[in-house]
């Protein structure tokens, strides 16, 4: 069965641009690696403190599963096009109990809803039992009711920590402080923008009170002690550069860290879809105002085109799915009240993720706080010597320091580390080039019927 649209992406995106096609009659398929639909945002098997907008998503979640065919425990690792036109996606999945097995499903057109991943630094210690994403411990609480640690340091940049932060301190967890890296000011510049979101503030501002959770700005955790497991970190007072200027030791036995987002564009540069860089430099989609991409029948919609909350990604999906069902019938995407409404709706959204990052930037201050045998890459356990070693044999870029000293050639493929060996090579962020955009088995592989049904990555733009 060939479908009218793929999404891949179960987020709030994914679900309202799949629900919009849906509705219009069209045959929709959407896939997610997850075992229910929700996105990082709306993780909801066992959330003490529901996520604003989670019982909105719910709704779209069951209508959808009502009109459309959604394949959960699918991992999709490549995205191809037929000689006749038609997309072909690739994705293993495993049943509870089962093997690993290959599915590949067809396409007339393609909605790329993939989100974000976490954006971490590494520190000394860092590697150490204990220390894990802010958004690994809001995972591991949303998802399966599991607090990361007793006595937690929440530490990065960004308003991510604050939900973070009481949804840990809510499931019974002593928060020991969220440390943001940057000043109080956060949005002060953009009142207006402010404004819409002093109640959501509002309410963290309360939780943490409640919870005796301390909010200390200018201040990060820098490092992490331990033989086998965190035992305390090093926290820092800094600059505005984010330079150490006095530091303290706080025991614990959990660090949960994060400093932005990074987009998931890997399947979109698989497909040639032209790329530009989002306000913090990161590689993002090029998409127009109806969320197409540069690539005929592919569209994108959330993270994948820029960070900027779950409400500017369900309004992303519903303009994507809308684009979606007028190609399908030959026409322009409709206009009147409920277009205008979603269009200004995504450019309030957009103008906040943009504020938002030049509010929470990641300062360049960080680099001095890792030792020469500070672990940056942890896949292929590769030390910042190595990697200075690189650039003194001639290592002028992030791709030749990664052929000489092998950061970014582990499990991940760069994801964890991708954004720090950038930084430290000093050169700016580059759209991924990766033919698989997700660990797959070689028994998955040796199940597709020909060799010749492997990908080809197209040339960088």
């Amino acid at each position: 069965m060939t479908y009218d649209l793929a999404v891949i992406g179960g987020g709030p995106a994914g679900v309202a641009g799949a629900l919009t096609a849906a509705l219009a009659g069209l045959r929709v398929a959407l896939l997610d690696s997850s075992v229910r639909l929700g996105g990082q945002y709306f993780r909801h098997a066992a959330d003490p403190e529901p996520a604003p907008g989670l019982e909105r998503f719910l709704r779209q979640a069951r209508a959808l599963d009502a009109r459309a065919d959604v394949l959960l425990r699918h991992q999709v690792w490549s995205v191809s096009r037929e000689p006749g036109g038609d997309l072909v996606v690739h994705c293993v999945t495993r049943a509870e109990g089962s093997a690993e097995r290959q599915v590949v499903l067809r396409a007339r057109r393609l909605l790329i809803a993939t989100g974000a991943h976490d954006r971490p630094l590494p520190f000394p210690g860092w590697d150490l039992p204990g220390v894990l994403t802010a958004g690994g411990a809001q995972a591991l609480l949303k998802g399966n009711g599991v607090v990361a640690g007793r006595r937690i340091v929440v530490s990065g940049t960004g308003p991510f920590l604050l939900p973070v932060a009481t949804g840990l301190a809510g499931a019974g967890a002593r928060v020991l402080g969220v440390l943001e890296a940057n000043g109080g000011l956060g949005l002060a510049r953009h009142p207006l923008l402010a404004l819409g979101k002093a109640g959501e503030a509002a309410g963290y501002a309360a939780s943490l009170a409640r919870h005796r959770v301390p909010y200390r700005t200018r201040q990060a955790v820098v490092a992490a002690h331990g033989e086998r497991e965190v035992e305390a970190v090093t926290v820092a007072r800094l600059d505005q550069e984010w330079n150490v200027l006095a530091t303290r030791v706080v025991e614990c036995d959990t660090v949960a860290v994060g400093y932005g987002f990074v987009p998931q564009i890997d399947l979109g540069t698989q497909l040639g879809c032209a790329t530009r860089d989002d306000v913090d430099g990161s590689p993002v989609l090029d998409a127009d105002a109806a969320q197409r991409t540069s690539v005929p029948g592919v569209w994108a919609a959330g993270e994948p085109t820029g960070v900027g909350g779950w409400l500017l990604s369900e309004t992303e999906g519903r303009i994507a799915g809308r684009a979606v069902v007028a190609d399908s019938r030959g026409s322009r995407p409709a206009s009147g009240a409920e277009s205008g409404l979603l269009l200004r709706r995504r450019e309030r959204g957009r103008a906040f993720g943009e504020a938002l990052q030049r509010a929470y930037p990641v300062k360049p201050g960080w680099q001095g706080w890792l030792r020469d045998d500070t672990t940056v890459c942890r896949c292929e356990e590769v030390p910042l010597a190595r990697l200075r070693e690189a650039q003194d044999l001639g290592a002028t870029d992030a791709r030749s320091i990664k052929l000489l000293a092998r950061p970014g050639m582990g499990w991940c493929q760069g994801r964890i580390c991708g954004y720090a060996v950038s930084c430290l090579a000093g050169e700016p962020q580059r759209p991924p080039r990766r033919p698989i955009a997700q660990p797959v088995t070689l028994g998955a592989l040796a199940e597709l019927p020909d060799v010749s049904d492997l990908p080809d990555v197209p040339p960088a733009h």
